[in-house]
């Protein structure tokens, strides 16, 4: 009987042996797999998952010496048609999605927009990039009913910051080669109650894309 009993450890015992040998050979001839490294900041900074419109006040920086070239265009027409430079007086609007309202537009991108007033004339020169889409084309994708004096996707329009006012004029597009920047420009004489909501920050610009019918950017011009 204890004969017996020893002859079955020691059989157990090789079987175990057995078992555990061979775990180890296969653990020896197939090497774990290694998942590749992650690299956070480019997965995450040069091409983010989302854009979130609060990071938007950051590009602003880049318009500012477009803003004062555009400034100084619109001052220039003035001084070139007769006007003195102390008769003239400077608008400027920065224009992102933070400003559409009454829902902020999730966009990259920004304008900026330089303007001259004397007496009634206005002149407005700008620029724009970084549109998500193509310009809204008002030709096949008009207001219900249409207005014809809408002919491009660039408006100025009368109104607050916390409001959406009635169309006062179209500005003039010139896209560049991407289709989704650009420059705008426009030459106006504006009425007694145009000129008072100008000073009043009354007057905003805004222009509209296919993704973003109802405007992509926007800014109320300011002294």
């Amino acid at each position: 009987m204890i004969k017996y009993l020893k002859a079955s450890q020691k059989l157990l015992f090789r079987v175990f042996l057995g078992i555990a040998t061979c775990f180890f050979a296969v653990s020896v001839a197939v090497p774990a797999r290694s998942m590749p490294p992650v690299n956070l900041a480019s997965d995450f900074t040069t091409t983010p998952v989302s854009w979130s419109i609060d990071s938007a006040p950051r590009l602003l920086e880049v318009d500012r010496a477009q803003l004062a070239a555009d400034q100084q265009q619109a001052q220039s027409v003035l001084m070139a048609q007769g006007s003195t430079g102390q008769s003239v007086k400077i608008y400027a609007a920065v224009l992102t999605g933070n400003e559409i309202y009454p829902m902020p537009a999730a966009t990259r991108a920004t304008g900026a927009i330089g303007a001259a007033l004397t007496g009634d004339r206005l002149i407005v020169r700008g620029s724009f990039r970084d549109f998500s889409t193509p310009l809204r084309d008002y030709a096949t994708d008009s207001l219900i009913p249409p207005n014809p004096n809408i002919t491009s996707a660039a408006h100025i329009h009368r109104g607050t910051a916390t409001e959406n006012g009635p169309f006062q004029y179209a500005l003039t597009v010139e896209l560049e080669p991407d289709g989704l920047s650009g420059k705008i420009k426009g030459e106006y004489m504006l009425t007694a109650e145009q000129i008072q909501a100008l000073g009043n920050g009354g007057l905003y610009v805004d222009m509209h894309t296919r993704g973003f019918r109802g405007g992509e950017v926007r800014g109320v011009l300011k002294p």
